[in-house]
């Protein structure tokens, strides 16, 4: 493939999904590290993306997937950031989730919670509990405009959640940095995750490792605003070190390694 192909594709990528990160281009391309990265500088010398640490995002990102696309992306590693966060809860507390499908995979561990009450500006989260919850659980959906990723946001949903007081709130993240805290590419939605903050006495951020990196247009939160941070095993060392530093608590996720190779496997 032609340098020129590679750079389409690459912003091909970038559009589709608000961010890439250089180990995965290295991956699909087949190429050097060295070669994702001038590839990445010539796009954002034309301005056509903006290049983040470990990798690159839209400028200004404000691309949304919608929920089914990312609700297949880092399964296993969400799924593990769930059982690790879901042990945070204890029975009888008050806990907020907001919409995203980290959330929403950690929803389905929490509707075995007896006597929990759960306040949740996602259609989704509040659709598990429905489904799958317990009938002494109390479930508040906020009101508010349908987003992409199924939030409700807005001043109908900012106005509700800033009447409540929650124990523990389970945010939803689409990137973080340490400039740029932990990010959303929805403007409202950043608008309405900020009330959930405020309405919260401890903030749980499960966020699998490929948001390390990657900014969305609006800031929800600064990272010492997290006082726990649930990311996975693939979280780079050095990306640990700093996040360490920034949040109150880091927990790893032993999330679920490759299938073993064949005899006769590449």
């Amino acid at each position: 493939m032609l340098a020129q192909q590679r750079q389409q594709a690459i912003l091909e990528l970038v559009r589709q999904n608000g961010g890439v990160r250089v180990v995965e281009l290295v991956r699909a391309f087949g190429v050097s590290d060295l070669t994702i990265r001038r590839d990445l500088e010539v796009l954002a010398g034309r301005g056509l993306l903006a290049k983040v640490h470990g990798g690159a995002t839209s400028v200004g990102s404000t691309d949304e997937p919608g929920f089914a696309v990312k609700s297949v992306r880092q399964e296993g590693e969400k799924r593990a950031i769930a059982r690790r966060a879901a042990a945070l809860v204890r029975p009888g507390a008050t806990v907020a989730l907001s919409a995203g499908t980290t959330t929403w995979t950690l929803a389905r561990r929490l509707a075995a919670v007896p006597a929990l009450t759960v306040v949740t500006n996602s259609v989704r989260v509040a659709e598990v509990f429905r489904h799958a919850g317990r009938g002494d659980q109390t479930v508040v959906l906020t009101g508010g405009v349908r987003t992409p990723s199924d939030a409700l946001v807005g001043p109908v949903a900012v106005a509700a959640i800033r009447r409540l007081n929650v124990d523990l709130l389970f945010l939803g993240v689409h990137g973080m940095t340490v400039r740029a805290g932990f990010t959303t590419p929805n403007l409202m939605e950043a608008e309405t995750d900020r009330a959930l903050v405020e309405a919260a006495g401890r903030l749980v951020v499960p966020a699998d490792h490929t948001k390390w990196g990657t900014v969305g247009i609006s800031t929800i939160a600064e990272l010492r605003e997290a006082d726990v941070l649930v990311s996975d095993s693939g979280l780079p060392p050095p990306a640990r070190e700093e996040l360490a530093g920034h949040v109150g608590e880091l927990l790893i996720a032993e999330a679920p390694g490759p299938a073993p190779r064949g005899r006769d496997g590449p």
